[in-house]
């Protein structure tokens, strides 16, 4: 077990986060890393111990065009800051990795000006790709090179040459004993050669015991940078899409099919593929400006800090700042803030109160960072699973309905479970537990045993109302606070219902239309798989007709990447098809649980009912 194994991240844009000005005017250094020092409390308060910060090395605009790898950049201080800085971070038990952006330079990097200078006779002409002295290029250099993205801003290393391999690796080194980081994030390691990254993870096993290298991937197979020989993680894109869309469609059969998929890369082992997992960072839209309802902050969080990964949190998010990415600049991704405006934000913030409880929790939650995962229900709206370890089992609720929705699922052999979150406790019977999920809103169910309990209340968030998260800036969360806040237990003492159909705006009545969804749910998912009926035609007709060769593999590993899930998948997914009868038997037995205790002669018959006509059938028949 390695420190990264628990780690609960913070990320930093430094010279947006400080007010740096926006291009390097490479005069006398303004230390303004130093102003970034009362933020290591607070990234404590809410719960995290890792900080990634970066990029920090001086560099000509927003700091990926690196000028100097060996200097701070001269806008946030001296090394002497930095040293200093992580130190701090270290007091406080917050672990620090920086960028390393080893893919490209900037052009005032010594080497690309040494070419300038003598061209043909530079030492240095075989440090970048393609340098041609017959060409051109933007800046009429006279000679043109291979650049990144398009931008002759960024000129790429050459990193089959040994030089090169060798001058970073000693950088690695420098960054070690000068500043006594703790990891890296590999900028664009989605294009680095793979034997230049083996030299970087060799230097990264020498340097330092559990050093971890993370990489910037967007999407593809995993396992080809995660593994022994290159990185320990990567960027875990696939599922940052998938949280904000799976939420704003409804649809968490994408984030289930997403989670399922890159466990099953990992070898169905906790340990397999351990991802950096984010709903946002420097370069995506804010989580909050993303939502659709503003109401499912909370739980496209609670997942972010419960599901198979390390989870990670961008600087001001945690205060719901709106941040909107633009054409043809990040800045509103990237703000200035300063800390005294959010002063009692850990006590005052909904948003703040919601992050910290769960960063305690994922800390104090041994499972939440090494169990098995387990899917135990699953509907378009409704997603509970397990984290399974040492004999105990957490299990998490979330729900993405304006109301609420009562499940009963699995659970493990603890006698009780506490809510992480509400404080809320419920006892196991025959194995499982029933629970109400608030709208809009989830829970993280701990075995109410003696670690439990005290995970529970070291949240701090214990007896609070998680979904007033969304409520204190949102009508719609407004609107879901207040369905959550019905008493369950005045619900279930009101009149028995009549045989005749519930009536309307009745809690039976509720239940009974959720499940009538679902069961339609499941329909068109049955339609789309098969290519029967509307939602079937419409499947079809947005299915791209099957391609061959190099192009199929493009365009699946680009529909993998946008958390794309079709129908035939879904319906040869053994998996999927599980879950959907079990959210349907759940359905079943929670109407059926108004009327009266259910006994295990009902549970049996209702489970022995496995098919989706019996079971949608039987929905119906509560009319």
């Amino acid at each position: 077990m390695a420190w990264y194994d628990e780690a609960v991240f913070y990320h930093i844009y430094p010279l947006g986060l400080t007010g740096a000005p926006k291009e390097n005017p490479y005069g006398e250094p303004e230390h303004r890393l130093n102003t970034l020092i009362p933020w290591i409390a607070h990234i404590r308060e809410i719960g995290c111990n890792a900080l990634y910060i970066g990029p920090l090395f001086e560099s000509v605009g927003h700091g990926y065009e690196t000028t100097d790898y060996k200097k701070l950049d001269s806008r946030l201080g001296t090394n002497e800051d930095l040293t200093g800085f992580v130190a701090e971070c270290h007091r406080q038990g917050i672990k620090v990795i920086l960028d390393g952006v080893f893919n490209h330079t900037g052009r005032d990097f010594f080497a690309f000006q040494d070419i300038k200078k003598n061209r043909e006779n530079s030492a240095y002409k075989d440090w970048y790709c393609n340098v041609n002295f017959w060409g051109n290029n933007s800046f009429n250099d006279g000679f043109s090179y291979e650049n990144w993205g398009g931008y002759d801003l960024l000129v790429k290393l050459n990193q089959h040459n040994p030089a090169v391999k060798d001058y970073i690796c000693d950088v690695i080194r420098f960054w070690v004993s000068e500043f006594d980081i703790d990891g890296i994030r590999l900028d664009a390691a989605d294009v680095l050669d793979f034997n230049y990254m083996q030299a970087l993870r060799h230097t990264a096993n020498e340097v330092k015991p559990d050093f971890w290298l993370m990489g910037e991937v967007i999407h593809g197979d995993y396992t080809r940078w995660v593994n022994e020989g290159t990185l320990h993680s990567v960027t875990n894109y696939n599922l940052h899409k998938a949280l904000y869309s799976g939420h704003n469609e409804h649809n968490y059969f994408e984030i289930a099919h997403t989670v399922k998929r890159l466990y099953g890369m990992g070898g169905n082992r906790p340990d397999g593929l351990k991802l950096y997992n984010f709903v946002d960072n420097h370069d995506v839209e804010r989580i909050y400006t993303r939502l659709n309802n503003k109401a499912h902050f909370t739980p496209v969080h609670i997942l972010l800090y419960t599901l198979p990964g390390v989870p990670s949190v961008y600087y001001g998010s945690e205060f719901g700042i709106e941040g909107r990415k633009e054409r043809f600049s990040d800045d509103s991704l990237r703000p200035a803030l300063n800390l005294s405006d959010y002063a009692d934000a850990a006590k005052d913030n909904s948003f703040t109160r919601l992050i910290g409880a769960l960063g305690r929790t994922r800390q104090n939650t041994p499972a939440l960072s090494y169990g098995e995962y387990n899917e135990l229900l699953l509907t378009n709206r409704q997603y509970a699973f397990s984290r399974n370890y040492n004999g105990q089992s957490v299990v998490v609720t979330v729900n993405n309905d304006d109301s609420d929705y009562t499940m009963t699922v699995s659970a493990g052999n603890a006698a009780e479970y506490i809510g992480a979150l509400s404080g809320e406790k419920v006892s196991v019977n025959g194995g499982r537990i029933t629970v109400n999920v608030k709208a809009n809103s989830g829970e993280i169910w701990i075995p109410a045993a003696k670690d439990g309990a005290k995970a529970a209340a070291d949240a701090g968030f214990t007896g609070l109302d998680v979904n007033d998260a969304a409520g204190e800036v949102s009508s719609a969360g407004k609107k879901a606070e207040e369905a959550s806040g019905k008493n369950a237990a005045e619900a279930a003492g009101r009149d028995a219902v009549s045989e005749k159909a519930p009536a309307e705006n009745t809690p039976e009545h509720g239940a009974q239309k959720k499940a009538e969804n679902q069961a339609e749910s499941v329909k068109k998912a049955d339609e789309a798989a098969q290519g029967n009926g509307p939602a079937g035609k419409e499947a079809a007709e947005s299915t791209p007709k099957k391609k061959t060769g190099d192009q199929a593999s493009d365009e699946k590993a680009s529909a993998t990447a946008e958390g794309s899930v079709s129908g035939a998948d879904a319906a040869y997914d053994e998996a999927f098809e599980k879950g959907k009868i079990a959210g349907l038997q759940e359905a079943i037995l929670a109407i059926m649980g108004k009327n009266g205790p259910i006994t295990d002669q009902m549970r049996k018959d209702v489970t022995d009912n496995v098919y989706h006509d019996s079971l949608i059938n039987w929905i119906k028949s509560f009319h």
